[in-house]
């Protein structure tokens, strides 16, 4: 295991995304970094879960079966739980209340997810 790895061990994530072949890919890399996943593929389950569970991090698809997830970006801000946007936009296309943040294009590489998730993630355990 990577010095990477171990920072993300165990680290509970919170993964909403609604294409599942998308997701299980993610997933699977979640769990190769030895995260606790959990997962939300649609809006309302996402904004419950924002709301209510102890997580240490958050990858937040921007659109979800056509809704935007802006309202569980809020409950994650309000509750001051880091998140990354992943999306297949291009960053200048981002809505407003999410430019700035750190953002995962994709299709992407574990490597790369796993690099903005300790970068993101820092908080210790």
């Amino acid at each position: 295991m990577t010095a990477e790895q171990d920072n993300l061990a165990g680290r509970r994530i919170l993964m909403v995304e609604d294409e599942m072949m998308l997701a299980l890919l993610i997933g699977d890399y979640l769990e190769t970094l030895g995260c606790r996943v959990c997962k939300a593929g649609r809006l309302d389950k996402a904004l419950a879960l924002a709301q209510s569970e102890t997580l240490d991090g958050v990858l937040l698809d921007l659109n979800l079966g056509g809704k935007s997830s802006a309202p569980v970006a809020a409950e994650l801000d309000r509750r001051g739980i880091p998140w990354i946007v992943t999306t297949g936009y291009n960053a200048d296309r981002l809505p407003d209340e999410q430019r700035g943040r750190p953002v995962l294009q994709k299709p992407y590489l574990l490597e790369d997810m796993e690099q903005l998730m300790v970068a993101t993630f820092k908080a210790e355990q």
